[in-house]
């Protein structure tokens, strides 16, 4: 087991829940704020130099605990939000790529479910089964109509179809080009929630549709980036494979609408303060995946970490993370051990003082002690993307164990090592100089994937069924490649 102690807090104050439980008042509150396809550079908290502004995301990071190896359970959507209802690996869920995803290539993609299995116990269920009133609206895809957010511990009465769900309202939705987003009528109708549980505990899960494509954002904030792309630097770009990557931020409509999703992650947090209820709830803040720099318009950056949004580099993968845990989290503090989105479900449950749950949450670890500055004992994690992204991705895998990280790729069974303590943009292949570290990460990840019975993607010779769990074909190492430095980021 690998020993993590990266965070730097003042010395833990005892077990997280004390602050609360000694309290008579109700348990603790829970707000989960995922937004969709935001890259780690893209809050000014991560980069002071980002093009974007995100003042409400910044002072939340400021107030809780910022983890800057925080990851997402996968490179797209609806595998990561997955693993954070059910606390499991993707694969064991059999969802490991977004629900709609054919796309094929040189192999066949591995199966992929059109919906979570209703047997499978969410965060919200547990939470509410504990007595918590739940909340939703936004983006779901995790399954439609019977397999909806309404079949999986929230609502009752939720109304939507396919990846969207909302409260019913008597009044009408704001306008489209004012909101195409949703963003504010989501804000608008948490604040309406949080106002009717005041003495009750909750959770609220806010899955804003924003920043994923199709890109909007009110005009007025459009224009006002528009203004500041003239001043910002010029497109700038890479190649990953056969696609280009963006390294520069200066995207005005991309930026509006982020600005339009932090002010909205700002009101929500005022409804808090508002009604008292900040020093009883726990806000945790990330992304599905990371941002979108090589597809679909390439509208942000992740530069200096490599590639993005449907890659198991860095840039697809890693993603902003936040916690705010009063009585845990000391304002202002940095973590720097790897955490993953499977450790929501274990996390709030500890937090929140209620059983763990290890036959449902099997993968993902508690880190509370984290949160207090205490060790944290955990092995390696892992990834399985057995498709081909939209963006530009291939079928591959991934193992990251303390600062070195391993990627195969399925269809030729080539291997990549990388240090990312030294070289977080992963620019050299270290696989030839270090043969012994990549036997020893590709055998974790071989064992891995025979544990969670990890469904390979097929060759095109064989039937689809024919699925394998692990890749038959040898491994070699991939030669180095080189990441363009642009000087004006």
């Amino acid at each position: 087991m690998q020993i993590l102690s990266l965070c730097m807090v003042v010395p833990p104050i005892g077990p997280v829940t004390k602050a609360f439980c000694a309290d008579p008042r109700p348990a603790p509150n829970i707000l989960l704020i995922l937004a969709d396809d935001l890259g780690y550079m893209d809050i000014g908290a991560n980069n002071p130099q980002t093009f974007y502004e995100t003042p409400n995301i910044d002072r939340l990071a400021a107030q809780g605990m910022r983890f800057t190896a925080g990851y997402a359970a996968c490179p797209v959507c609806s595998p990561t939000r997955a693993g954070i209802m059910t606390g499991r690996h993707p694969p064991r869920t059999g969802i490991t790529d977004f629900i709609g995803g054919k796309r094929a290539g040189k192999l066949l993609p591995a199966p992929n479910r059109d919906h979570l299995a209703l047997e499978e116990v969410t965060v919200a269920e547990a939470l509410k089964d504990a007595g918590y009133a739940n909340f939703f609206a936004g983006k779901w895809h995790l399954g439609s109509g019977d397999y909806g957010p309404n079949a999986q511990g929230f609502g009752p009465g939720l109304i939507g179809s396919g990846e969207f769900y909302y409260p019913p309202r008597n009044a009408a939705p704001l306008d489209p080009k004012d909101d195409p987003k949703t963003t504010d009528r989501i804000a608008d109708e948490a604040v309406r929630f949080i106002e009717k549980h005041k003495t009750k505990p909750f959770f609220a899960y806010l899955p804003f549709p924003a920043v994923h494509i199709p890109l909007g954002a009110r005009q007025d904030l459009v224009e006002k980036y528009q203004r500041k792309q003239a001043v910002a630097p010029a497109d700038a770009w890479d190649r990953e494979r056969e696609r280009q990557v963006r390294i520069v931020q200066n995207h005005a409509v991309y930026a509006a609408m982020l600005e339009q999703l932090d002010a909205a992650l700002g009101c929500v947090l005022a409804a808090l303060d508002r009604c008292g209820l900040a020093e009883r709830t726990i806000v945790v803040f990330l992304s599905d995946n990371g941002g979108l720099a090589t597809a679909e318009g390439r509208p942000t950056s992740n530069f200096p970490l490599r590639a993005g949004k449907g890659w198991l580099y860095e840039g697809g993968i890693r993603v902003p993370w936040i916690v705010r845990a009063p009585g845990a989290t000391k304002p202002g503090s940095i973590c720097d051990a790897p955490v993953i989105s499977t450790d929501l479900y274990p996390t709030i449950l500890e937090l929140v003082g209620l059983s763990p749950m290890p036959r449902q949450h099997v993968d993902g670890v508690s880190l509370a002690p984290l949160l207090t500055g205490a060790e944290l004992k955990r092995g390696a994690l892992y990834w399985h993307y057995p498709h081909y992204g939209n963006q530009g991705g291939a079928p591959s895998g991934a193992v990251r164990d303390g600062d070195w990280k391993l990627i195969e790729w399925y269809e030729d069974g080539s291997l990549e090592l990388f240090n990312l303590k030294e070289d977080p943009g992963e620019k050299r292949n270290l696989s030839v100089e270090n043969p012994a570290k990549l036997r020893e990460l590709r055998a974790k990840l071989l064992d891995w994937r025979k544990a969670v019975k990890a469904v390979m993607p097929a060759l095109r010779t064989a039937t689809v069924t024919a699925a394998r769990s692990q890749s038959s074909i040898p491994a070699s190492g991939r030669e180095n490649r080189s990441v363009i430095t642009n000087p004006r980021l």
